[in-house]
C-alpha cells in the first residue's frame, strides 16, 4: 500500500489536469458529494450526464451549476430510479444511444438506513435493491461503453460495509426474519464493495484489462443520505453529529470518487477515502479494507446470485 502517494494533505482535486474530451456519468447528483464531484469534474472542462430519480431537482442542479460555472459547460440529465430495474435499464438505453464516450461511471447514490423493511417493485428489500441490484444492473449494461472507451467504473461504498455481519446473508436476502436499518445498509454496501473485487478479478481472467473498477467510500461528510431515508432518531443524532469534528463538507466527501475517475497509476486493488479519526474524515488515500470484504467464495456467490437477481449476466 503507498500511504505517501499523495503526500501529507493526501489527494486533493488540484490534481486534475484540464478533462476537456472526457465523458463522466454520474448517479446523484443532485445533492451531497455527487453535486459536488459533478461541479468539480465540469469546472476542469469534463461532460457530465447525470442519472437522477427526481427529474425536477435535476433541472435546478444544472441551472445552480450554470450559474456557478457559466452556461457553456456540458451537463445534461437522464431520469433513472435505482429502485426499478426498469427504470435503470431505460435509463442505460438512453445513456448508450445518446452517450458516445464514458470514461468513467461513478455509483454514487445510495439510500441509508430505511427504518422499516421496504420493498422495491422488483421484490427487493429496498437498501440492497437500490445500492447494489440497481448499481449493480447500470454496470452490467454500460460496461460496452465502458470499455470500448477504456474507462472506468467507480463504486461509492461506505465503511459501514464493516458494521454489520461480515458476510452476506445468502439464506434471507431481504433480512424478513432480523431487519436492522443499519445491519442491512451495512450488508448493502458490503455487497457493493465485494463486488467491485470481484469485477476485478473477472476482467483479469477474460484478459480485459482496459477497464479499471475502483471502490472508495466518502467519510463522514455532511449530506442528505440520512435525512431522505432515516428514521426520526437517526435523523436527529445525524443533525446533531453534523457539525463535530468527525464530519467534513460534501465538497471533501467528493474526493474519493473525483480520485477514483480520474487519477492515473492507481491500484485497483485498494480502498480509498479519508484516513483520520476512524476514516471518517482527514487526507484522501488507500486504507485498509477488512478481509472479509475480499471472500473470493462469498464474492463468487454474491455476483450470481446478484446476475440472478437483476436477469442479467454480465458480458465479458
Amino acid at each position: 500500500m503507498k500511504t505517501n502517494q499523495f503526500g501529507k494533505k493526501g489527494w486533493t482535486p488540484v490534481r486534475i489536469d484540464s478533462l476537456k474530451g472526457k465523458t463522466y456519468v454520474i448517479t446523484g447528483t443532485t445533492s451531497g458529494t455527487g453535486f459536488e464531484a459533478a461541479k468539480i469534474l465540469l469546472s476542469k472542462g469534463a461532460k457530465v450526464v447525470m442519472l437522477n430519480r427526481n427529474s425536477k431537482k435535476s433541472e435546478d442542479t444544472i441551472t445552480a451549476l450554470k450559474q456557478e460555472l457559466g452556461n457553456s459547460i456540458e451537463v445534461s440529465s437522464i431520469k433513472m430510479d435505482l429502485a426499478e430495474l426498469d427504470s435503470v435499464k431505460k435509463a442505460a438505453s438512453t445513456v448508450l444511444e445518446t452517450v458516445p464516450q464514458i470514461d468513467a461511471l461513478i455509483c454514487n447514490a445510495a439510500i441509508a438506513q430505511v427504518p422499516k423493511q421496504t420493498l422495491t417493485v422488483d421484490g427487493f428489500e429496498s437498501q440492497l435493491g437500490v445500492n447494489h441490484y440497481g448499481n449493480f444492473l447500470l454496470q452490467a449494461l454500460l460496461y460496452p461503453r465502458i470499455e470500448e472507451s477504456k474507462g472506468r467504473i467507480v463504486v461509492v461504498g461506505s465503511m459501514g460495509y464493516n458494521l454489520g455481519i461480515k458476510t452476506i446473508q445468502f439464506d434471507d436476502m431481504n433480512w424478513d426474519k432480523n431487519y436492522s436499518p443499519n445491519g442491512v445498509y451495512s450488508q448493502s454496501k458490503l455487497a457493493q464493495v465485494m463486488c467491485v473485487y470481484e469485477l476485478q478479478d473477472r476482467l483479469k481472467k477474460a484478459g480485459k484489462m482496459d477497464v479499471k473498477a475502483y471502490a472508495c467510500h466518502p467519510g463522514a461528510s455532511r449530506t442528505s443520505l440520512i435525512k431522505t431515508s432515516g428514521s426520526l432518531l437517526t435523523r436527529f443524532v445525524w443533525q446533531l453529529m453534523k457539525w463535530s469534528p468527525l464530519v467534513q463538507s460534501a465538497e471533501k466527501g467528493a474526493y474519493p470518487q473525483l480520485m477514483c475517475a480520474t487519477e492515473s497509476n492507481l491500484d485497483q486493488h485498494e480502498f480509498y477515502g479519508p484516513t483520520k479519526r476512524m476514516n471518517t474524515v482527514g487526507p484522501v488515500r488507500a486504507h485498509k479494507l477488512e478481509p472479509h470484504a475480499k471472500d473470493k467464495a462469498v464474492a463468487e456467490k454474491l455476483w450470481e446470485v446478484s446476475e440472478k437477481a437483476i436477469g442479467l449476466k454480465w458480458n465479458l
